[in-house]
């Protein structure tokens, strides 16, 4: 007789256990655990069933196999095929996670309408086919070959895309996919897992590009089974602020080109737009005649993009000082203003400091150390920076001003945005460019 097996499963990692738990050891999210009850047979409990022998697939020599380039196919949108490596590759898996209302789906609709001549198959399972032709009007989306399929149920989707033999599947989102073999409600780690398992041989033995929309959690990672980005051959993140007009499209990983690419698009109320020139975007409301502004270079990808670094120091009217950072490392800003206390003499005892990144852009980059602290020199001493100035370069506890990646390229960036002077560590190739170099070593330095 078969036997009911219970057991418990956390729906943020898929961590499995014999018992309820009420904190996941190993995501540490709590309340997470889900019942999933399992039906086995006690005869065939432990045992392996092992097929008769395919003589059609057999292990081949990797001399023996024949290379070719990849069959990749331009998307139309130039900030698309940047992220991507050029185009989309015929048979790939994609996944593309991000904030709700952020601008995915305006996306796919983007993508049809640069490519008309494209068969599109758009699985919605968030979206009735009336509100996605309404906002397919909206943006002038013709449509003539894409297809709308709304239904959830994973065998339906797959059957349909077999009849259609689309150039591109689309699916809206995975979370929303559903196995019927399955007992677990839709959006679980199981059915996740499930439905992409199925998607990637779909993608691979008939070579039809997938790319699928997913859900993030709160702290922005994609929802779902971690699994899911290591199955899919390429993984995109858009990004951005609600309040904000752009929006970043950056590619995590790439098995088909450089990963870390990023496009820049501008949302409006007819659809995505893409911005050409992001340093003009970022820079567009910039005022050095104030103090505590400067301007710095971070890489991107391979793409130099221009942003404004604004700093306040205060006098603070609290027993403890505010120390706060939109778009910048927090910890990264106090250890700055620790090697500016002791390397520089610049006090900040009894001073609130406020930074922020304009135009609500998050940087990682070490080359925006040095404008970090020549903004933050700048607001307390209340005197404005240099016009038309520059400061690229990591700054070390020593305080000593390090070299960068990409130097040329952010020299090159800056002298076609017009600015005068650059700040930058020394380096041993110079280079041939009109714009003046001012190399300075440490960071007491910088204003001389």
């Amino acid at each position: 007789m078969a036997k009911q097996k219970i057991r418990y499963e956390c729906g943020n990692c898929g961590y499995d256990s014999p018992k309820w738990l009420g904190v996941c050891p190993s995501c540490n999210e709590w309340h997470t655990f889900e019942e999933i009850k399992e039906t086995k047979s006690s005869k065939k409990k432990h045992k392996v069933e092992i097929g008769e022998e395919d003589e059609t697939e057999k292990a081949v020599l990797l001399s023996d196999v024949e290379s070719k380039e990849h069959d990749r196919r331009s998307t139309g949108i130039t900030e698309l095929d940047r992220v991507l490596g050029g185009g989309i590759v015929k048979g790939a898996f994609l996944l593309l996670g991000g904030d709700p209302g952020i601008g995915k789906s305006t996306l796919m609709l983007e993508l049809a309408k640069s490519k008309p001549d494209w068969k599109i198959l758009y699985v919605a399972g968030e979206e009735s086919p009336t509100q996605i032709k309404q906002r397919a009007a909206r943006m002038n989306v013709t449509g003539d070959q894409l297809f709308i399929f709304s239904n959830s149920n994973i065998d339906s989707i797959i059957n349909q895309a077999r009849k259609i033999q689309p150039d591109l599947l689309v699916i809206d989102s995975i979370q929303t996919a559903f196995s019927s073999n399955l007992t677990s409600l839709p959006g679980s780690v199981q059915q996740v897992r499930e439905c992409s398992a199925m998607l990637q041989q779909l993608s691979k033995k008939e070579g039809i590009t997938t790319l699928m929309i997913g859900h993030v959690t709160k702290e922005g990672d994609i929802a779902g089974p971690r699994i899911l980005e290591h199955m899919v051959d390429t993984v995109l993140h858009f990004e951005g602020n609600q309040s904000q007009f752009h929006r970043l499209l950056r590619s995590v990983k790439n098995r088909f080109g450089p990963a870390q690419e990023v496009g820049v698009f501008e949302m409006k109320q007819d659809g995505l737009y893409e911005v050409a020139n992001p340093s003009e975007l970022f820079l567009s409301d910039l005022d050095t005649s104030i103090s505590g502004n400067c301007v710095t270079c971070v890489m991107e990808g391979s793409r130099p993009i221009l942003i404004e670094v604004q700093a306040l120091v205060t006098a603070s009217t609290y027993s403890s000082p505010q120390r706060t950072a939109n778009g910048f490392d927090q910890r990264r800003l106090a250890l700055l203003i620790a090697v500016l206390e002791k390397r520089a003499g610049v006090s900040f005892a009894g001073q609130d400091v406020y930074l922020n990144i304009a135009g609500g852009l998050k940087i990682s980059d070490p080359a925006a150390d040095l404008a970090v602290i020549a903004a933050l020199s700048s607001s307390i001493k209340d005197h404005p920076i240099r016009k038309k100035a520059i400061f690229i370069g990591e700054v070390g506890l020593g305080g000593e001003i390090r070299g960068i990646r990409f130097r040329e390229q952010r020299i090159r960036e800056a002298e076609k945005m017009g600015l005068k002077s650059v700040v930058a560590p020394p380096a041993e190739k110079s280079i041939q460019t009109s714009i003046e170099i001012i190399e300075r070593t440490y960071i007491s330095q910088i204003d001389k």
